[in-house]
């Protein structure tokens, strides 16, 4: 019998030995790989389409974005109301989005549901029309939602501390303006579609727990005809144009009471070999409730409700970020604590304590997404987009247990050189 006075043993993650669970590679007749975990308790499932159709790829600046907005406005036989009916009927949710990089397509439901809407998921796929009635209403939310961003500070702060990263005709850089948004039109969504939602172009992701006949389905629908361009989509090159000028000062609001604060730097791709280990300094320095910038700046100082640090993922270039907003009194003095603390980490060795909590706490968050088929999934699809293996993942494990804190400091040292740092202020 269980003795409930008897505290149960208090283990740390660094002592756990991490499986990532196998994923089922299954190549469909059109050449599509779909890769899926078939496990769970409840008959639920996830299917993710996702194609190389992000900002990267458009040719018409904000179509990535709109081609996803409007993917289920409209058919050559059916409505967006019906379309949105029919998903309904069966509890079924798609939700499409786009971002620098990828778009997809998301749907969740019950297992068995999922045949019943895989031929409405193909029509869309090659007959969405975008509808011009669809398409002004999504330019009209569009520029309202625009104009009101444009008066928060911590959103014009995004758009120009990337364009000072990147350059703004680069795709990681660029922002739309009004009339950019007004200039959409049927035709440059509709070559989007055509272009880059194809069997050629995308990867399927699969989880929750189904009967066998599920995949069989997806290949006779989805899998045995070569839909829409069957042109092999190539990554375009986009030089950056980084400013030259690293600091700046913007009134955005004159009756503002704070400042939006980005403190931001190049850093380089996944690929490279410092980029795991800059995971666990940028968790000590930035990354989590309990980092450096948390203690010092909100918790001790009171300047703000929050201060994260983040490396950028992309495909092509890569960022390390600070962000913040804090009172505008206090918004200088915010900016001159970060430099601060990059200088500890720079002069002094990280305790062993410190060290030993930080490392628990990204491999507990590991633990945590290793917990189901559907965070199982996505840590896969975050591998392959990548073209890992899963021996990174059992690389970074090894990583996080055992870099040393003499290694965080050389990295510190490296990286954390104000002189590398674009900064801004945005009231």
């Amino acid at each position: 019998m269980l003795n409930r006075e008897q505290f149960p043993e208090i283990k740390s993650a660094i002592d756990f030995e991490f499986h990532l669970q196998n994923i089922q590679t299954t190549i469909l007749p059109n050449g599509i790989p779909l890769y899926s975990i078939n496990d769970g308790v409840q008959e639920v499932l996830q299917f993710e389409m996702v194609f190389k159709a992000g900002l990267w790829h458009e040719t018409q600046k904000g179509a990535a974005q709109a081609t996803a907005a409007l993917f289920k406005s409209g058919t050559s036989s059916k409505s967006s109301f019906q379309i949105n009916e029919a998903f309904e009927q069966y509890g079924v949710s798609v939700k499409a989005g786009a971002g620098n990089d990828w778009a997809s397509i998301t749907v969740s439901c019950l297992s068995k549901h999922l045949q019943r809407i895989l031929p409405l998921l193909a029509e869309l796929l090659q007959d969405t029309i975008f509808p011009q009635q669809e398409l002004d209403i999504h330019i009209q939310n569009s520029l309202q939602r625009l104009s009101i961003q444009l008066r928060k500070g911590d959103f014009v702060a995004n758009r120009l501390i990337d364009e000072a990263l990147f350059g703004q005709e680069h795709p990681y850089g660029q922002y739309m303006q009004a009339e950019e948004i007004s200039a959409l039109q049927q035709q440059h969504l509709d070559h989007h579609l055509k272009s880059f939602y194809n069997a050629g172009n995308v990867k399927f992701f699969l989880a929750g727990k189904y009967a066998p006949d599920v995949l069989d389905a997806i290949s006779r629908v989805l899998g045995e005809n070569h839909w829409n361009s069957s042109t092999p989509v190539l990554d375009a090159t986009y030089p950056l144009k980084a400013a030259t000028e690293k600091k700046w000062r913007v009134v955005n609001d004159a009756q503002s009471v704070q400042g939006a604060i980005r403190i931001a730097s190049d850093f380089p791709l996944k690929t490279h070999p410092d980029f795991s280990p800059m995971i666990v300094l940028n968790t000590l320095f930035g990354g989590y409730f309990g980092s450096r910038l948390m203690s010092n700046i909100r918790e001790e100082k009171g300047y703000t409700y929050g201060i994260h640090s983040y490396l950028y993922n992309h495909l092509h270039a890569g960022a390390i970020m600070i962000s913040t907003e804090a009172g505008k009194d206090v918004a200088e003095a915010t900016v001159h604590e970060v430099y601060h603390e990059m200088q500890l980490l720079r002069d002094e060795v990280v305790s062993e304590d410190e060290l030993m909590l930080v490392k628990n706490y990204l491999l507990g968050s590991i633990l945590g997404d290793l917990d189901g088929s559907f965070q199982i999934i996505q840590r896969w699809k975050n591998l392959i987009l990548n073209g890992f293996t899963e021996e990174r993942f059992y690389k970074n494990i090894q990583i996080y247990k055992h870099i040393t804190a003499e290694e965080l400091q050389v990295l510190a040292r490296k990286y954390y050189q104000p002189e590398r740092f674009y900064e801004l202020i945005v009231t």
